[in-house]
């Protein structure tokens, strides 16, 4: 994929620089041109990553819904790196993939299970402005998941508006991980403009 960043990818370079190549090579085969744009500023690289392991630590909320929150959320907001990373990172972690590419159009798909849907209305609710969130909604996902994992579940989608508006922002768009690995295609998007833009790679 050509380049689409509207910064310049810096050489990688150094001890650190070394450590992220051979670490981002053995996941993805390549390293990411979103690394490359970061590299600018490596203290925000690394509080990002770092922040992205604990996120990823988390274990109060289940790994299959707090996959499908995070790529409804960039589905929402438009970020097809996000979306394509995510769905890797479930074929990754052995989670569930089919499921995984029927995010970006789940209210039309069958599917889901109504907490699975309740999650990624949340999801998606948490990235509108004003914020959506309503107490029926919140207090159904209370029943489903408890207190922690709904607070979970909010400082996922929170990190995930953070991370794919940054990415937006930056011209940081898909880099098609998911198909290097053989994935069959996400599903196509239905109806809103940021699904649109994530179905043409924006």
């Amino acid at each position: 994929m050509s380049s689409t960043a509207r910064i310049p990818s810096a050489e990688v370079d150094g001890l650190f620089g070394t450590v992220v190549k051979v670490a981002t090579r053995r996941m993805f085969g390549k390293v990411p041109e979103s690394v490359g744009v970061m590299w600018h500023h490596k203290d925000v690289l690394k509080a990002s990553m770092g922040y992205g392991r604990k996120v990823d630590s988390w274990d109060r909320l289940d790994r299959n819904l707090a996959t499908y929150a995070a790529m409804a959320a960039a589905a929402s907001i438009g970020c097809s790196f996000c979306l394509d990373f995510g769905y890797f990172m479930a074929h990754n972690h052995g989670l569930d993939e089919g499921k995984a590419r029927e995010v970006p159009r789940w209210r039309d798909s069958s599917m889901f299970t109504p907490v699975e849907r309740r999650v990624m209305e949340y999801a998606e609710a948490m990235c509108q402005t004003p914020v959506a969130v309503t107490d029926e909604l919140s207090a159904a996902l209370l029943d489903d998941l408890g207190a922690a994992g709904l607070v979970e579940l909010t400082a996922r989608v929170g990190f995930m508006n953070a991370t794919a508006r940054g990415n937006i922002a930056l011209g940081i768009s898909s880099e098609e991980f998911a198909d290097a690995c053989g994935l069959a295609p996400l599903a196509a998007p239905n109806g809103t403009a940021a699904a649109a833009a994530v179905a043409s790679g924006a």
